[in-house]
């Protein structure tokens, strides 16, 4: 199975932190694997495990032509002893970017399919004919979100990181929020930023940790303020904000996901949101493969490790 290296937590040095009395760290889950980094290696490790149980040979999961989770569940199948399949949302994705290329290069089946059709993935129906189509597999969901994936993202944090006030993290599915929501302890407050636009987030992670039946012992809190425009837009001072970032501390991050929430804790910091004595942790998810495949689609070089 999939074996983690180490993660540093990295300290922050800036003016602003010994202006507003906080500190500020980064925990680089971005360097947790070669090629299944950040929160992606904590949803997938007891799946693959689950799967190896239950005697599956081959994982099937959902993502779009640049997704993270195409490209490290296609890793970490090859590193297990997989067979992978993935399909694909849009006939005309291209299958040529950097992230289908590493999908391919890894041995993963690629099958694109038209979007009205991929709405219907979590219909039985459908998923019947996909098993029809490739035999018996092992499912994963669309962004890797399901029980097996929120409880590896429990063990983000460690005992270590229990000395931290506050932890931020990037909000995709939802799954690594909840996982760690699960994790903190009393005195500690869990901060996500969205990276979708709209309200709804909020009664989508209330329904999740629900279902899941997690009751945080700290405090929650979603921050819908710094999506720039949806899932996958960007803005300028977006952009601006990463480069510096990378400049200031060597640290790249996405423009997806990690880069909105380095952006909403750097705002929140200057406007007094996180009071004195504050030690914040922010929690780099990954995903900095998708830099190479936001260059070819913008022209925008964004920094890589």
């Amino acid at each position: 199975m999939l074996q983690p290296q180490p993660v540093p937590v990295q300290d922050l040095l800036h003016p602003i932190f010994e202006e507003k009395g906080i500190q500020l760290s980064i925990l680089r889950l971005d360097l947790v694997h070669p090629e299944v980094s950040g929160n992606k290696f904590f949803k997938l490790k007891h799946n693959l495990a689950e799967a190896k149980k239950q005697g599956k040979r081959t994982l099937l999961t959902f993502g779009g032509a640049f997704s993270n989770h195409i490209y490290a569940t296609a890793s970490a199948a090859q590193s297990a002893g997989f067979r992978s399949i993935g399909v694909i949302r849009g006939e005309d994705a291209d299958e040529y970017n950097p992230t289908m290329l590493h999908a391919k290069e890894m041995g993963m089946e690629l099958n694109f399919i038209d979007r009205e059709t991929y709405r219907q993935k979590n219909t039985p129906e459908f998923l019947e004919k996909l098993k029809i189509q490739f035999g018996d597999f092992y499912l994963i969901p669309e962004g890797g979100t399901n029980e097996l994936a929120v409880r590896g993202t429990e063990e983000i944090l460690e005992k270590s990181h229990f000395t931290f006030t506050d932890i931020c993290v990037s909000i995709g599915t939802g799954g690594t929020f909840a996982g760690l929501a699960s994790s903190i302890q009393e005195h500690q407050r869990l901060v996500g930023f969205s990276s979708l636009k709209g309200e709804f987030i909020i009664q989508e992670m209330e329904k999740m940790l629900t279902g899941f039946g997690i009751q945080s012992r700290g405090k929650l809190e979603i921050n819908t303020d710094f999506h720039f425009g949806g899932y996958g837009k960007f803005k300028p001072e977006l952009i601006d904000f990463m480069i510096w970032f990378h400049r200031e501390f060597k640290i790249p991050l996405d423009p997806v996901y990690t880069g909105k929430m380095a952006f909403g804790v750097w705002n929140l910091i200057g406007e007094n949101h996180f009071l004195p004595g504050s030690k914040i942790l922010m929690i780099h998810t990954g995903g900095l493969q998708g830099n190479l495949g936001f260059k070819e689609k913008t022209g925008i070089k964004l920094p890589t490790l």
